[in-house]
């Protein structure tokens, strides 16, 4: 396992969803409903990937609202088998951040970290749903950069530009926590972020709900739990 020296940092931001959330497993459980209602039967793995072929496509358009992106994913799914999707799916659906879970090492993990450093994350997410996964958290971020304050989708920069204005301090004082390389480390990296891949999915095969990407993390770790003891010693 790659070292950082983590006393070169003040700040560490976090990407949420699939880093901190369980966003896979919050994403089957909304999906499992109206694909069963529209006679879909596909699996997981299947599942997560056109999500995340749908999901990048509809985020690199004209920027509009998470809960709205979901919807057109939704959409966009059940589509291909021709079939729609009514409007209380669509609102069921695109409101179901609320309900995804955390892994169960986010919380203990994010108070152990904040003794330490400050925190903030830059996320995908509208205000108010992100404000919900922040509650099941059980920490008040310093700085929350959303999608919707952005208005534009990570890989697009401006996010984290966005969190380097608020922040105030030179990018060698952030360390950048994620899972998804997509989203977030080729981006980061290019920024001049020094970064940590929390490899969530490990040994599972394909890239999941992140379409596949390359980039060279500081620091490989399988959960934020072994990253909380790295950077706060006991």
């Amino acid at each position: 396992m790659a070292q950082l020296d983590f006393d070169d940092f003040d700040v560490l931001t976090f990407d949420c969803y699939g880093t901190l959330i369980d966003w896979e497993t919050g994403l089957l459980n909304a999906f499992r409903a109206p694909l069963a209602a529209h006679g879909v039967d596909a699996p997981d793995g299947a599942i997560l990937e056109a999500f995340a072929r749908h999901e990048a496509q509809l985020e690199a358009g004209p920027y509009r609202r998470y809960r709205d992106v979901l919807g057109g994913v939704l959409t966009a799914m059940l589509d291909h088998f021709g079939q729609g999707p009514s409007a209380g799916e669509v609102a069921a659906f695109g409101g179901s951040v609320a309900d995804w879970p955390a892994f169960p090492d986010s919380v203990a993990a994010l108070a152990r970290l904040h003794s330490r450093f400050k925190l903030g994350v830059i996320t995908n997410c509208d205000d108010d749903l992100f404000a919900a996964s922040e509650a099941r958290l059980g920490i008040d971020f310093d700085w929350v950069v959303t999608a919707q304050q952005a208005k534009r989708y990570k890989p697009n920069p401006r996010g984290f530009e966005l969190a380097f204005e608020r922040i105030g301090l030179p990018p060698a004082r952030i360390l950048h926590v994620a899972q998804s390389l997509f989203h977030d480390h080729v981006t980061a990296k290019r920024l001049g972020l020094s970064t940590v891949w929390v490899d969530r999915r490990g040994d599972q095969p394909g890239s999941g709900a992140t379409p596949p990407a390359n980039a060279k993390p500081d620091l490989t770790v399988p959960d934020m739990a072994t990253l909380a003891a790295l950077a706060v010693p006991a």
